[in-house]
C-alpha cells in the first residue's frame, strides 16, 4: 500500500508541475504574441499616416470643403469679407475638432491605437457611393464574404492537389513527370494576377467562354439555383489563376519534402517487412510530417481573410483586398488599419494555438520545451 501511496504522490506531483509548466508557459506565449501585436499595429498606424504628413492632407481637403460649402450657401457668401472668413476659420476648426486635428499626433496616434485594438476604428467616409459615411466594422463584414468565397475554394484545391500530387511523385522520383514538375517550378515565379490577365485575354476577350470578371452577372438571377451556378461560373478563372500562379512549385516542394522523409531508416523497415506502399504513407511519411502540414494549411486559412488588392481588382471581385486597393489610395487610414488588426490577430491565435496542435499530433513534441523524460 505504501509504494501505491508513493506512486500515487509521485503522479500527482508529476500532473501539478506539467500543468505549472503549461500554465506558465501559456501566460508567457500570450503576452508575448500581445506585446508583438500592439508594436505591428502601432507601426502600422504611423506608416499609414506617414509619420503625421497625412493630418495636413487631411486639414487641406477640410479646408477646400468648408470654402466650397462658404460659397455655395448664399447667407455665408453675402457676408463682409471679414466676416465670412471669420465664419470659415471657425467652421474648419469645428471640422478639424470633430476629425482630432486639434491635439497633437502622437496622442491621437495612441488613441487610435487603442480603438484599433478593440475593433472602435470609427466610420469611414472615403470608401461611399454617397457623401455620407458608413462604419469600417459594417464596410469589412460586408466584403468579406466574398474573399473567404474566392480564396478558400483556390487555397484549398491547391492545397489538396499539391499534397496529393507531391506525394504521388514522392514515389515516383526521377519519372518523366517528376522531370516535368521540376521544370515548370519557375513559372510560380509570376503572379496570381499575370495569369489572371492571361486567361482573361484568351477564356474571355478572345474565346468568350466565360466573363472578364464579377462576381455574378448583373441583374444576378434571383433562383438560388441558379445564382450558385452562375457564381461558380464566375469562379473559373479567378481559381485556376490562382492555381496556376502556385501548383507547379508547390507541387515541387512537396515532392521534395516527402522525399526526406521517404529515405528514413524507420521507411526502409517497412518496406522490408513488406508492408504496403499506402500504408507506409500514411504512418510512416504523412504521420511525421503533420506538424509541418498542419503549419502550411493554417497560414493558408489566415490568408483568406486578406486577399489580394491587385487580383480581385483584375477580376474585379468585390472583397477585402480590392477594398484595401481603393483605401490606400484614398488614404483611408481605419480600413486599412482594420484590416490589419484583423490578420494580426488571426496571425497570433494561429501561433498559440500550433504549440497545442503539435503536441496533439506529434508526441515526440511537448509543451514548453522540455524533453520527454525516458
Amino acid at each position: 500500500m505504501s509504494q501505491i501511496a508513493v506512486s500515487g504522490s509521485i503522479a500527482r506531483k508529476a500532473t501539478l508541475q506539467t500543468l505549472q509548466r503549461i500554465t506558465r508557459y501559456t501566460i508567457v506565449r500570450l503576452l508575448t504574441l500581445m506585446v508583438t501585436v500592439v508594436v505591428g499595429i502601432y507601426l502600422t498606424i504611423l506608416i499609414a499616416n506617414m509619420g503625421g504628413y497625412l493630418d495636413q492632407i487631411r486639414r487641406g481637403e477640410i479646408r477646400e470643403g468648408v470654402q466650397a460649402r462658404v460659397l455655395a450657401d448664399p447667407t455665408l457668401r453675402n457676408l463682409p469679407p471679414e466676416a465670412r472668413q471669420k465664419r470659415m476659420e471657425d467652421l474648419i476648426r469645428l471640422e478639424e475638432k470633430r476629425y482630432g486635428l486639434d491635439q497633437p499626433f502622437v496622442i491621437r496616434s495612441f488613441r487610435f491605437l487603442t480603438n484599433a485594438l478593440t475593433l472602435n476604428l470609427g466610420r469611414s467616409f472615403q470608401l461611399t457611393s454617397d457623401s455620407g459615411s458608413r462604419q469600417v466594422r459594417l464596410i469589412l463584414l460586408e466584403r468579406l464574404p466574398a474573399t473567404l468565397l474566392l480564396f478558400g475554394v483556390s487555397d484549398l484545391v491547391l492545397f489538396f492537389l499539391a499534397l496529393f500530387l507531391g506525394l504521388s511523385l514522392s514515389r515516383r522520383y526521377g519519372s518523366f513527370w517528376d522531370k516535368l514538375t521540376v521544370a515548370l517550378s519557375p513559372l510560380s515565379s509570376a503572379p496570381g494576377w499575370f495569369y489572371g490577365i492571361f486567361l482573361i485575354v484568351v477564356f474571355a476577350a478572345v474565346l468568350k467562354i466565360f466573363p472578364f470578371g464579377g462576381m455574378v452577372r448583373i441583374p444576378p438571377p434571383e433562383n438560388p439555383f441558379l445564382y450558385a451556378l452562375d457564381l461558380l461560373y464566375h469562379l473559373v478563372l479567378p481559381v485556376t489563376a490562382i492555381t496556376l500562379s502556385s501548383i507547379f512549385l508547390s507541387v515541387y516542394s512537396n515532392r521534395t519534402f516527402f522525399l526526406i522523409y521517404s529515405s528514413e531508416d524507420y521507411v526502409e523497415m517497412a518496406k522490408a517487412k513488406g508492408l504496403k506502399d499506402r500504408d507506409i504513407e500514411r504512418r510512416y511519411v504523412l504521420r511525421p510530417t503533420l506538424p509541418t502540414i498542419i503549419t502550411s494549411f493554417a497560414l493558408l486559412i489566415i490568408g483568406l481573410w486578406t486577399g489580394a488588392p491587385i487580383f480581385e481588382t483584375i477580376f474585379n471581385w468585390p472583397g477585402l483586398g480590392r477594398t484595401l486597393f481603393f483605401a490606400v489610395g484614398l488614404f483611408d487610414v481605419p480600413v486599412i488599419v482594420a484590416s490589419t488588426v484583423i490578420y494580426a490577430y488571426l496571425l497570433a491565435i494561429t501561433v498559440f494555438l500550433l504549440d497545442f496542435i503539435y503536441a496533439i499530433v506529434d508526441p515526440r513534441v511537448k509543451i514548453g520545451g522540455q524533453e520527454r523524460n525516458a
